[in-house]
């Protein structure tokens, strides 16, 4: 039996509680088409074959697509051995909508949601495990001091839940911390009623000089006066 060491250069922590690798899976609203980000050891997708879906994988870590292939018998062309942040997510399903799920690799966790962002035009849902602390600032609401960058960008295109805490002796190997898995689902005639590029930069210069007043940190954006008193006062 062919045995995977986690990697710690990509993040590795490999589920190993059944019954909450189920929960995880039935917590996705039913759909037909399903891309899982770094399966592993196939914890998740052992329940995610059950179901009636065209399911897809997207695994960087060649160990672990060998262990899917010849220990799950996964077929190897529902397989990607790819960087799913450099992948062209469009393609995957002829652009059709699906959802994702995943026990999520943690040093590129919050670089999978704005991945996800950008190509919500396909993915209605999300469902997947992070680290608890950014489970909390994905989900954080305003007023919060874990309010932050990803929780208004998140929070534009789609209501979040995190749905339950993961104890961090369920993982192998054990992280320092607990996790938390939560769900993404994408509004409804999503309209900011602005320039979403500006957006994005406003959002990002706010949160990431905190003691500044927001007025200096939009300096350094080329925006009228006027503008940027609306910004501010809205």
């Amino acid at each position: 039996m062919r045995f995977v060491k986690p990697k710690k250069a990509l993040g590795q922590h490999f589920l190993n509680d059944k019954g909450i690798a189920e929960r995880i899976v039935d917590s996705l609203t039913p759909c037909d088409k399903v891309l899982e980000i770094g399966p592993g050891t196939g914890i998740l997708t052992k329940f995610l074959i059950k179901k009636k879906i065209v399911l897809k994988l997207v695994e960087i870590d060649r160990d672990s697509v060998d262990f899917l292939i010849h220990e799950l018998a996964i077929s190897e062309s529902i397989i990607y051995n790819q960087d799913f942040l450099k992948m062209n997510l469009a393609e995957l399903f002829n652009k059709n909508n699906f959802s994702i799920i995943g026990n999520f690799p943690y040093n590129i966790s919050s670089q999978i949601v704005f991945k996800i962002i950008e190509n919500r035009i396909y993915i209605p849902e999300m469902c997947g495990m992070f680290q608890y602390e950014v489970a909390e600032r994905i989900c954080e609401q305003e007023g919060s001091k874990k309010y932050g960058i990803i929780s208004v960008i998140t929070q534009a295109y789609y209501n979040t839940s995190l749905l339950f805490e993961v104890h961090n002796s369920l993982f192998t190997p054990s992280p320092k911390v607990n996790s938390a898995v939560i769900s993404l689902k994408r509004k409804e005639n999503i309209n900011l009623n602005c320039d979403e590029k500006l957006f994005l930069k406003i959002v990002k210069l706010s949160f990431q000089q905190r003691r500044k007043t927001i007025r200096n940190s939009l300096k350094q954006i080329n925006l009228s006066d006027n503008l940027r008193e609306d910004i501010i006062f809205d």
